[in-house]
C-alpha cells in the first residue's frame, strides 16, 4: 500500500512537522496500526479511508504516535488534506470523522490549507511542582487545556527563554495528560509572528514536537486574549520549525498553513 510523508506546516522540505499518511479502504486493527506508527517513527502517522456518501464527515481519520493513539493531531490532519488533495482523492472541503469530532479542512488557490478545529478551553491553575525545574525556565503563568489535548500551556517571560530550553524530559512526562506547551509574545513580530511556543510530549513518546497544530487551538485563545486580536501568526519549533496561522472564531479555532510531500513510496507489511 502507498505511503508519504508530508512536512506539514511548511512550504519547503526537511522542515516544519513530518508525518506519516495512509490512506487505506478501512481501519485494521489497532495492533498493526500502532505497529505501523511504530516503524514509521514520526511524531504522528494519520491512517483514513473514505466513508459511505451522505454523512457527516467525508473520512474516517486516526492518528498514532511511535507510543499510542492521540484524540486530535493537526499536523497530521494537515498533512491528510493534503494528501487527499494532490493525489485527487478529495475536493473542496473534506470534512473528516476523528474522536474529537468533526474536522474540516479546505484548499487555498495558493496551496494553504486552512483546518477547522474546536477551540480549546484555558483554566489557569498554580504551576505544578517541579514544572519549572523541569523545564529550567519560571513560568509567568500556567494552564490546562481541555481533555482532548491534555496539555499544559505556560507562558515564559519572553521568546529567548522559550528558545533556550532544554527540558528534563523524563520530569516534564510526569506533570502532564499528554505534554507541556511553552510559549511567550514575539520580540519582533516585525519577522511574520506575533508568538513563539515549543511543544514537549514524552508522555506519548514524542520529546519535542516540531510543530503541533492542535496546540494552536489553545495558544490562539491564549494570545488572542492577550493582543485583542482573532488573527494570528505562530512560530513553532527548536531544530525544525513552522508557522501555523490562526483564526479564532468563538468555539472553533481555524488553523493554515502550507504542505510538501517528500517521501511517496510502499509500505510492505
Amino acid at each position: 500500500m502507498r505511503i508519504r510523508i508530508v512536512d506539514a506546516f511548511t512550504d519547503r522540505p526537511f522542515s516544519g512537522n513530518p508525518a506519516g499518511v495512509l490512506l487505506l479502504d478501512s481501519f485494521p486493527d489497532d495492533h498493526w496500526l500502532q505497529k505501523v506508527a511504530a516503524e514509521v517513527n514520526l511524531s504522528e502517522t494519520a491512517f483514513a479511508h473514505p466513508l459511505p456518501p451522505g454523512g457527516e464527515a467525508d473520512w474516517a481519520l486516526r492518528w498514532f504516535t511511535p507510543a499510542t493513539e492521540v484524540d486530535m493531531c493537526g499536523h497530521a490532519t494537515l498533512a491528510t488534506a493534503h494528501v487527499l488533495h494532490t493525489t485527487g482523492a478529495a475536493t473542496g472541503l473534506v470534512r473528516f470523522a476523528a474522536r474529537c469530532g468533526v474536522l474540516g479542512a479546505t484548499v487555498a488557490e495558493d496551496g494553504t490549507i486552512t483546518m477547522d478545529f474546536p477551540t480549546s478551553t484555558l483554566t489557569p491553575v498554580p504551576a505544578p511542582d517541579g514544572l519549572e525545574k523541569a523545564l529550567g525556565a519560571e513560568a509567568v503563568s500556567v494552564h490546562d487545556t481541555a481533555a482532548h489535548i491534555g496539555d499544559l500551556v505556560v507562558e515564559l517571560r519572553d521568546e529567548a527563554a522559550v528558545r533556550s530550553l532544554t527540558p528534563d524530559f523524563a520530569a516534564l512526562a510526569r506533570l502532564s495528560d499528554r505534554g507541556v506547551i511553552a510559549t511567550a509574545a514575539a520580540e519582533r513580530p516585525e519577522r511574520g509572528y506575533d508568538f513563539v511556543s515549543r511543544g514537549f510530549f514524552p508522555r506519548v513518546g514524542i520529546d519535542e514536537d516540531p510543530v503541533t497544530g492542535s496546540a494552536h487551538t489553545a495558544l490562539a485563545p491564549f494570545w488572542s486574549a492577550r493582543f485583542g486580536r482573532d488573527d494570528l501568526t505562530g512560530f513553532q519549533g527548536g531544530a525544525r520549525t513552522g508557522i501555523v496561522r490562526t483564526r479564532l472564531r468563538g468555539d472553533r479555532t481555524l488553523l493554515t498553513g502550507h504542505a510538501v510531500t517528500v517521501v511517496d513510496g510502499e509500505l510492505h507489511a
